[in-house]
């Protein structure tokens, strides 16, 4: 089959070199919310496959999945068309009757915060289980551990935490509680791609930790997702579920179909699952984005840093997010909390900022209880969640990406900080 040549290759270099140069007219030029992260090995790499013919899930899928566990810190990483696939996933590998009394049934309890993304809560309530929200910390987005164990019953069955924005929760504090209550940890790490909490990667503390690789993520296959585990039998229960619940993927599939040698070893269906396989294009972008993470990550901390150290000086009005001695955050965006005052709200700041064509947005879905969605499906709340409404009304993000160069960090910086002037002077 046909390969991409070494003039294409150079096309493709020099495209991209001309693509990303674009002058920066401060008020004028947008700064969005996300860039594409992704250059010219990852589209060649691509078209590698679309030449070849090789396009459906095969050896670029399993490289990056390979790469991507090594990175992560786990033995095993399972592919899938995207983040929200990923937790669907996990939810039902949770509510598969193979792992007996553990198994995640109807009305069994999954411990979750309040403010998240809507596809955190969704699988939940897909696989018949009840989203218990409890309220997060109002400085960094995370469950609020101290109200975890309150929200315990004798049907709670699993904790799923969100590093939400790239904040890590407290784990160490997660696990212990989980392992006192013989609870599952499933962790989502959709938008925590290199977050650390105490030296060790997000994703790596529970039983399954998801991720998500939509193009405003840290890094992007376009869409796509990933599954990853040190467990070998939620692994393989993964595998199966991902492709239709056949035997086909699975490491002891010649045992099963010497069971079943009367039905055609290609088709044989063991498990109830789904078609939520990547394509080959979509490993192919992965095995060169993961290679480009840690530097993508070094600017968002450095923007954080400096946005930080711009305007603290005004932190009687915000909220800003600090980071600690032992975590390591990755920021998705960068998230600004305005206390309220008697001087500006959020939305003349946020109305500010868009005038000057600086993109913002919502910090995820806000209370996800106040969402009207909720009307049709079955859950609880433990307490009033008023750090998550306060979040719901005065908190907002804006772009941190490896598109905001120094120039575009401080216009950004002295934009807020010439609407506080405004405003108080």
């Amino acid at each position: 089959m046909k390969k991409i040549t070494a003039s294409q290759k150079e096309f493709f270099k020099k495209y991209f070199a001309k693509a990303k140069y674009q002058k920066f007219i401060p008020g004028i030029s947008p700064i969005p919310l996300a860039e594409p992260p992704y250059d010219w090995e990852e589209v060649c790499e691509a078209l590698d496959s679309l030449l070849s013919m090789e396009t459906t899930m095969g050896e670029k899928v399993k490289k990056f999945e390979k790469l991507f566990a090594k990175y992560i810190g786990t033995k095993y990483a399972i592919m899938v068309n995207s983040g929200s696939s990923a937790n669907l996933l996990a939810l039902s590998i949770l509510s598969n009757p193979s792992l007996g009394s553990h198994q995640l049934k109807k009305g069994d309890e999954v411990i979750t915060p309040a403010v998240t993304w809507s596809t955190t809560v969704y699988p939940i309530s897909n696989m018949g289980g009840v989203p218990v929200f409890v309220d997060v910390n109002l400085d960094t987005f995370e469950i609020d551990t101290e109200k975890i164990e309150n929200a315990i019953t004798k049907k709670t069955k699993a904790i799923m935490p969100v590093h939400l924005l790239g904040n890590p929760c407290n784990m160490t504090k997660i696990k212990k509680i989980a392992k006192k209550h013989d609870l599952w940890v499933i962790e989502d790490a959709c938008e925590a791609h290199g977050s650390k909490h105490r030296g060790k990667k997000v994703g790596s503390f529970g039983n399954m930790g998801t991720f998500s690789f939509f193009l405003s993520h840290h890094i992007t296959t376009m869409e796509g997702g990933m599954l990853v585990t040190n467990d070998k039998k939620l692994f393989e229960l993964g595998k199966s579920l991902r492709t239709f619940g056949w035997t086909r993927d699975i490491s002891n599939r010649k045992n099963i179909e010497k069971k079943y040698s009367d039905i055609d070893s290609r088709f044989l269906f063991l498990n109830m699952g789904y078609n939520f396989r990547p394509t080959e294009l979509q490993g192919a972008f992965g095995m060169h984005q993961i290679k480009k993470l840690e530097n993508f990550i070094k600017i968002k901390i450095d923007n954080s840093r400096y946005w930080n150290k711009k305007l603290k000086p005004y932190s009687k009005y915000f909220i800003l997010p600090e980071t600690n001695d032992y975590d390591r955050v990755s920021h998705l965006f960068y998230p600004i909390t305005v206390i309220e005052n008697d001087f500006f709200t959020k939305n003349e700041l946020v109305e500010y900022l868009e005038r000057k064509q600086i993109e913002t947005r919502p910090i995820m879905s806000g209370n996800f209880v106040k969402q009207p969605v909720t009307k049709t499906i079955n859950f609880k709340k433990k307490g009033n969640l008023k750090n998550a409404s306060y979040i719901m009304k005065n908190s907002f993000g804006i772009g941190n990406h490896q598109g905001i160069d120094k120039i575009k960090r401080a216009f950004i910086a002295d934009t807020i900080i010439d609407f506080i002037n405004k405003k108080l002077y």
